[in-house]
C-alpha cells in the first residue's frame, strides 16, 4: 500500500500554514494555522470576543474568516468549541448565542490519505460516449471538485463551452513534468454522472487543487455560489471531505449546504480510509454519503458505518480522463503515465457520482425533482441494502437478497 506519513508530509510542505490537531488521541484532523471560519451572521458577534487576537477579517458570500495573530498563539480548536458550546455572543435576553464557528479544516480527494482515490489512474482504452435517451426536463449536477477538462464526450456541449476557461483543470502544477496527484479527478467524476444521466447540464467549481487538497472555506464559497445561481443545481456532488477535530460537522459548513434548499440533492463521499470514522460532509444528515463496493462486498478501503446511506461500485471503475504524458519509459510496449482521455480508478470519490449520476438519470427521464427521484433511487423496500454501508445503488444492484440476508446474519 502507500506510505501515508509520506503523503501527509508532502501535504505539510506543500501548505505550510496546515498542522495536525490531534484533540482526541488516534483522531487527528488537519486544519488551517491561526483561522477560524464564522457563519456570516455571526460574524460581527465573534469578531468582538476574538478581538484581542484578531489580525483581519474577509466575508464573502455568507462565510467570514477570522484570521488570528501567530504570536497570540490561540489554540483555534478550543477557541471554536468555547464560542460554539455556549460562550459566545449575548442575545437580547441576556442568554448566551452558539456562533457557528470552526476552525478551516482541509479537505482531500488526494493524496491517498484519509480521503480520496485509493490508488492510481491507470491509462484505459476509449469508452463509448453514453447515448442521451429521451427527457422530460433539464437536469443540472454541480461538481465541486478539480474542475473539468475538455472531453470529446462533452467538448461541444453549450454547458460546458460557457465557463470552460474558469474550471479547467491544472494538470502540473508544480512543474515537475508529471500528472499532479488528483489532475483528472473532476473529469473523471463529470464521466461517471454522464454515464448514469447522459442529457445533464455539468456545473463544475475548483474547490481542491491538483494535489487534491483544498480547505473548507472553498468549499463553503462554492456553495454559496451556487445558492446564488439563478437556476439551482438539482445534484450536488462532492467526492472530498475531512475528518473534522471534535468528529462533528462543521456548523458553517452545515449551513452552507442548508442555503442550498431543500430541493437540492447533495451527494458525497465517505472516504477511503477502511474505518467507521464519521467524515464530513458525508455524515451529515442532509447529505447523502457514499461508500464503495467491491463486487458484492464493501471494497477494503471504503469508509462505513451508521451515517452512510448508499454504496455503488468503486473499484476499477473506467472513465473520461485528461490527456497527458509524462516522463516515464513504456514497458513492453505500454506506456504507464500516457492518458489520452480516458482512465481507470478506484475510490469512494467514484462510487459517488455513480449515486448522483443515478438521481439525476431518473429525474430527467421521468420528469421528478430531485427530492423524489433521490428517494426512490435510495428506497430500502426496493432496493437491497447492507450493514454499514446502505443501499446498494447501480451495478450492485445485482447482488440478491438472498446475498443481503447472509450478510447480516
Amino acid at each position: 500500500m502507500f506510505d501515508q506519513q509520506a503523503r501527509l508530509d508532502r501535504v505539510l510542505a506543500r501548505h505550510r500554514d496546515a498542522i495536525v490537531v490531534e484533540p482526541v488521541p488516534g483522531r487527528p484532523a488537519l486544519i488551517r494555522r491561526d483561522e477560524i471560519l464564522v457563519s456570516g451572521q455571526d460574524a460581527g458577534a465573534a469578531e468582538s470576543l476574538v478581538r484581542r487576537w484578531s489580525d483581519s477579517r474577509h466575508d464573502e458570500r455568507g462565510v467570514t474568516r477570522l484570521r488570528l495573530r501567530a504570536a497570540a498563539k490561540v489554540d483555534v480548536c478550543e477557541l471554536a468549541a468555547g464560542l460554539g458550546g455556549g460562550a459566545g455572543a449575548r442575545v437580547a435576553d441576556g442568554r448566551h448565542h452558539r456562533l457557528s464557528v470552526s476552525p478551516n479544516h482541509l479537505v482531500h480527494g488526494q493524496p491517498m490519505w484519509w480521503s480520496g482515490p485509493a490508488d492510481l489512474p491507470r491509462p484505459a482504452a476509449p469508452v463509448p460516449a453514453p447515448e442521451a435517451a429521451a427527457a422530460r426536463r433539464d437536469v443540472t449536477v454541480a461538481i465541486l471538485d478539480t474542475g473539468l477538462s475538455p472531453h470529446p464526450w462533452y467538448a461541444d456541449a453549450q454547458w460546458y463551452r460557457e465557463q470552460r476557461a474558469e474550471v479547467e483543470e491544472v494538470l502540473d502544477a508544480d512543474l515537475d513534468y508529471e500528472l499532479d496527484a488528483q489532475a483528472g479527478h473532476g473529469t473523471f467524476i463529470g464521466g461517471v454522472v454522464l454515464r448514469h444521466a447522459p442529457t445533464a447540464r455539468l456545473v463544475a467549481r475548483r474547490v481542491i487543487g491538483g494535489d487534491g487538497v483544498g480547505d473548507e472555506l472553498d468549499v463553503i464559497r462554492a456553495l454559496g455560489w451556487l445558492a446564488e445561481r439563478r437556476r439551482r443545481a438539482d445534484v450536488v456532488n462532492i467526492s472530498l471531505g475531512c475528518h473534522t477535530y471534535d468528529d462533528r460537522p462543521s456548523p458553517v459548513l452545515a449551513r452552507a449546504i442548508a442555503a442550498l434548499g431543500r430541493r437540492t440533492v447533495v451527494v458525497a463521499c465517505a472516504g477511503n480510509t477502511a474505518t467507521d470514522r464519521p467524515f464530513w460532509p458525508a455524515a451529515m444528515k442532509p447529505v447523502v454519503g457514499v461508500a464503495a463496493l467491491d463486487g458484492e462486498v464493501r471494497a477494503a478501503f471504503s469508509n462505513h458505518g451508521w451515517w452512510v446511506d448508499a454504496c455503488a461500485q468503486g473499484v476499477d471503475v473506467t472513465s473520461t480522463f485528461v490527456r497527458f504524458d509524462g516522463t516515464r519509459p513504456p514497458v513492453r510496449g505500454i506506456d504507464p503515465d500516457l492518458f489520452d482521455g480516458y482512465a481507470t480508478w478506484s475510490g469512494t470519490s467514484f462510487a459517488t457520482p455513480a449515486v448522483a449520476g443515478r438521481i439525476a438519470g431518473l429525474a430527467a427521464a421521468e420528469g421528478l425533482d430531485a427530492v423524489t427521484a433521490a428517494d426512490r433511487v435510495l428506497d430500502p423496500a426496493a432496493h437491497p441494502v447492507l450493514p454499514d454501508l446502505g443501499v446498494v445503488v447501480g451495478s450492485g444492484e445485482r447482488l440478491g437478497r438472498e446475498a443481503v440476508t447472509a450478510h447480516t446474519e
